[in-house]
């Protein structure tokens, strides 16, 4: 391949990325929420999916870029909860990156979908520990309730989603 041709599709990708992202920023951002926690998290109308969709679309390295620009820029959004740089960094640009890891594993779209939301669980739940309940059992079980109360629903909701825009081939994902 010619390197006009990789830089060309380097373009490409970059420019979805960037749609991708506003999506994302329009459904999770400026949508009202279906359902918002005290101390940030939300249940979004499918707010996650154009994320997960990039990710599946584009595999992890591209996925993970993405979502971290995009928890970069939710950081910075009305109603980022920031308490500490290392809180905000595993809350946000991170929580979000891992988000991408859904790339590792298109078929079936479903665990994709499970991984990155998983993988957003565990900062967001590191985060929990440290900075906002303790080491304790109780604490354990604060952060993994808190997270789990937003997550779970978003994890349905976004797999359902993919799972009907495969079914109806209305996008594709295997590029």
């Amino acid at each position: 391949m010619t390197e006009a041709r990789l830089n060309a599709i380097k373009v490409r990708v970059l420019a979805e990325a960037t749609v991708f992202i506003a999506l994302t920023i329009v459904l999770k951002d400026v949508l009202p929420p279906i359902y918002h926690m005290p101390q940030g998290g939300s249940v979004t109308i499918a707010g996650l999916v154009p994320l997960i969709w990039f990710a599946l679309r584009r595999g992890v390295k591209y996925g993970v870029f993405a979502g971290f620009v995009y928890g970069l820029i939710h950081a910075f959004l009305p109603g980022a909860y920031i308490m500490h740089p290392v809180q905000g960094l595993l809350d946000y640009p991170l929580a979000f990156a891992a988000l991408g890891l859904a790339g590792a594993f298109k078929k079936p779209a479903v665990v994709g979908v499970a991984v990155g939301i998983i993988g957003r669980f565990l900062c967001s739940f590191a985060a929990g520990i440290i900075f906002f309940t303790s080491f304790s059992i109780d604490g354990v079980v604060g952060s993994a309730t808190y997270n789990g109360v937003y997550l779970i629903p978003e994890f349905i909701i976004t797999a359902v989603v993919i799972y009907i825009l495969l079914k109806r081939k209305l996008l594709t994902i295997y590029m």
